[in-house]
């Protein structure tokens, strides 16, 4: 069966942009056009059709995304699924909503058969080339997906477990590559019970025996955490336990031998502050009241993953001794740890709008800059033209793989996949650093050019004025499409000198 019914009251109340009279007339009127063209429409499920759309468009505005992507979430399956034409679509809503409709139409027409190999080849290819052209397509597709995902149990088997792997090995890494971690961990767990329903219901049933365990120490340290927090002046915005997704919780159990005692983070405490300097403070605070477990201090604000994701982490001896991991960020780190990109959309109109205040600007598109790899993605699929094996290997490493910081010298951060060597690390610098690379320091020691970087590790790179081409023995050993790309170009331009 399909999830309770709902309104597009519903969906209007969870907008988290500001709702204004032309936000919400527009988001009414792409409603009533999606319901007057679906009429009569049923899912597998035997719930009305319009419903699908409707879940699509809150799941869009739980994300933080405004009018435009939430319509387009409305009318996403008006072309594919029903009379009316995108041409009729463009003349009511315009060209940009109609242009996130096709998006999301061309990328419905993606089938994932086949070897698992072959699965992901041209159909990522198509996936991230609409990523690049506009992020909002892959963001209603997930948001559709997830409803998606929630009423599979209506389809037979065979498609379940194939929609099912689908979701695990490309919507999920793209929603964390993207930093929607809740989107993530939800379209896992989802798909974790498609596809292997026994481990599925042994990893829950182990979970609530641990949760109902721990929740005592849980809500005690919680309790104790706001009375010494008070106690020092720190503001607070939210202390509250919070239990790991199913499908990561396994991943964890399947590397310490199913050994649920060996899991630190099965359960956990994250603590909302208003500022940066309220995190530190507060970590401070949480040392002094709890001895910290040695190692076990992460801090992802001066050094933030890849993807965007910024908190501190700390694994300490709570109350009764019990071990427990305690997160803390401020509230714009907690919306885009769970809502990614989509979160700039919200708090880039409220800066906007203070902008706007204050200069009597103009409203503007928000930019897409905030994720650099989208453009070098964009430039990366134009080196590599049609070679789809290479795309494929390229995305395996600097997508879907973790990956770490280096450091310049200088101090300037180095966005490498783990595993990169120095001649990575060079060519992201510059290509003429690369070109003429001879040797490599790692924190001031001497190390050979295939060297695998370790993450923070300050690396300087030794050039050579007299070399202007690289060794063709690199391609053996560089992780980088970059790093590839640009040492075949120089000794295909040198063979031709």
């Amino acid at each position: 069966m399909g999830k309770n019914p709902i309104t597009i009251e519903d969906v209007l109340k969870n907008l988290k942009v500001k709702r204004t009279a032309q936000r919400e007339a527009l988001i009414r009127s792409a409603y009533e056009f999606a319901e007057a063209a679906h009429r009569g429409q049923k899912r597998k499920s035997g719930e009305d059709y319009i419903q699908h759309a409707l879940h699509t468009a809150l799941n869009i505005v739980k994300m933080g995304m405004g009018s435009k992507t939430t319509s387009a979430g409305l009318l996403h399956d008006v072309p594919e699924d029903t009379a009316v034409s995108l041409e009729e679509i463009e003349k009511k809503f315009g060209h940009e909503i109609a242009f996130m409709v096709d998006g999301v139409t061309k990328l419905g027409k993606i089938k994932l058969r086949g070897t698992k190999e072959e699965m992901y080849l041209e159909n990522l290819r198509k996936m991230f080339l609409a990523m690049a052209s506009d992020i909002r397509v892959v963001l209603i597709k997930l948001a559709d997906r997830l409803h998606n995902m929630e009423t599979l149990s209506a389809l037979p088997e065979d498609k379940r477990k194939r929609i099912a792997l689908e979701t695990l090995e490309v919507y999920a890494p793209i929603a964390n590559r993207l930093g929607i971690g809740e989107m993530k961990g939800n379209l896992e767990d989802l798909a974790f019970k498609h596809l292997d329903r026994k481990n599925y219901d042994y990893v829950r049933r182990v979970q609530e025996e641990q949760y109902e365990q721990r929740k005592k120490y849980l809500d005690k340290a919680v309790e104790e955490l706001k009375k010494e927090l008070t106690k020092e002046d720190i503001k607070v915005i939210d202390v509250f336990g919070r239990s790991k997704h199913l499908y990561r919780l396994f991943q964890k159990l399947k590397r310490h031998d199913m050994d649920i005692n060996k899991i630190y983070d099965l359960v956990g405490i994250r603590i909302i502050v208003p500022d940066i300097s309220d995190c530190y403070e507060t970590l401070g605070v949480v040392h002094k009241k709890y001895r910290p477990l040695v190692g076990r201090i992460k801090d992802y604000i001066s050094l933030p993953k890849p993807n965007g994701y910024q908190s501190i982490h700390t694994t300490v001896f709570g109350p009764e001794g019990k071990i427990l991991e305690i997160q803390i960020r401020t509230k714009k780190m907690d919306d885009e740890a769970e809502f990614g990109i989509a979160a700039h959309w919200i708090y880039s109109e409220q800066q906007k709008t203070l902008r706007n205040l204050i200069f009597g600007k103009k409203n503007t598109r928000i930019p897409q800059d905030e994720l650099s790899w989208v453009k070098q993605l964009r430039e990366w699929q134009n080196e590599l033209g049609k070679d789809n094996v290479e795309f494929m290997e390229g995305l395996k490493i600097e997508f879907f793989k973790n990956h770490i910081f280096a450091f310049t010298p200088m101090g300037d951060v180095i966005d490498l996949p783990e595993d990169a060597t120095p001649i990575d690390f060079a060519y992201k610098v510059h290509s003429e650093i690369g070109n003429r690379a001879i040797g490599a320091k790692a924190d001031g020691k001497m190390v050979s050019l295939d060297y695998k970087i370790r993450n923070g590790q300050v690396i300087e790179i030794i050039i050579s004025r007299e070399r202007k081409n690289p060794s063709r023995d690199w391609l053996r050993f560089v992780r980088t499409s970059l790093a590839k790309s640009q040492i075949k170009k120089s000794l295909k331009k040198d063979s031709f000198v």
